[in-house]
């Protein structure tokens, strides 16, 4: 009876008492060339069988000898670094990417902040003109006092901002190009995920959209355990802080998590928000499932029935203030 026996070092031949009969060291070949070194020893040797589990401490005595240990710290430092190579995948790659994205918005919403403050030194009636963020840097990078005071009719002669020189206006200007430059940046991003998220994960990406699909995945570190996830854990993903409170003082539970921004639940009736942040986190389980085991493309019939549902609770609310009135 002779045993064959493949490690990090190399294959060998046994005899039936554990000593070695023939060797072929990993110094010159690549660890996938494993299986043609196999074939060749039992080619060589005939008919070689796997070692036993209850001999393999009689085995592992061969491996002892001082001259196998810069083989295995090279072969090991060679394998690792492989693994790690090919450990690389789309979900850190999303991940990566979602992380960005939050972090830019943080940055973005900060410097928007700022530069209202600085703005309002020079005219404080266009700092608190009710306006999205990137409308109010859009305009203060384009357009000059004047043009401002005429647009949203501001008289000139009752404004309390401070005549600026040109110098400190540039200065402004200078730090809006670099939002609008920001901004510009989180589009890519978001264009980036839709561009990678759509071939890797389609049913996420089309029931969740971009931002809550790359969050859900970030939040649960990957589509493997996304899918494996049961609907009411990912229906409080991102309530991790409140759901933890709940636990220890007794207060509310959380009803939902990131999902909270997916119109479905937004557009939902306050008190039945709860209700179809669980029927979408059902759904979005069924997506990632499909996803991950290559399932087929069904998101559409799903969003479908959560948007019918919706109808449903808003017809059912008109009829009941149709008869209330």
């Amino acid at each position: 009876m002779r045993y064959i026996f493949t490690n990090v070092i190399g294959t060998f031949v046994f005899d039936q008492n554990m000593n070695k009969i023939d060797s072929v060291l990993n110094t010159t070949k690549e660890v996938a060339d494993r299986d043609a070194i196999e074939k060749q020893l039992i080619e060589k040797h005939g008919e070689l069988t796997s070692v036993p589990q209850e001999m393999w401490a009689q085995l592992l005595e061969n491996f002892k000898d001082e001259k196998y240990f810069s083989i295995f710290v090279k072969e090991d430092t060679k394998l690792t670094r492989q693994n790690i190579k090919l450990s690389i995948s789309e979900d850190l790659l999303v991940t990566q990417t979602i992380a960005n994205f939050s972090e830019l918005d943080k940055i973005i919403n900060t410097l928007t902040k700022r530069l209202r403050e600085w703005y309002g030194l020079y005219l404080p009636e266009f700092e608190h003109i009710d306006m999205n963020q990137e409308k109010f840097v859009e305009l203060v990078f384009d357009k000059n006092k004047k043009k401002l005071l005429q647009e949203f009719k501001i008289d000139e002669k009752s404004s309390m901002g401070a005549d600026l020189d040109e110098i400190h206006v540039q200065e402004m200007k200078f730090l809006a190009k670099r939002i609008i430059s920001l901004i510009e940046l989180r589009t890519e991003h978001e264009k980036y995920l839709q561009t990678v998220m759509k071939k890797y994960c389609p049913n996420l990406l089309e029931l969740g959209g971009v931002t809550i699909s790359a969050k859900l995945l970030e939040l649960s570190k990957g589509l493997k355990r996304l899918a494996l996830l049961p609907a009411s854990t990912i229906q409080l993903l991102g309530a991790e802080k409140a759901l933890f409170r709940h636990i220890k003082t007794g207060s509310r539970s959380p009803k939902h998590g990131i999902i909270i921004q997916h119109p479905i639940v937004q557009n939902a009736r306050r008190n039945l928000r709860g209700k179809m942040a669980r029927r979408l986190a059902d759904k979005l389980s069924l997506c990632a499932r499909l996803d991950y085991f290559k399932g087929e493309f069904k998101a559409p019939e799903y969003k479908e029935e959560l948007e019918k549902e919706l109808e449903k609770q808003k017809a059912l609310r008109k009829l009941k203030a149709s008869k209330n009135n």
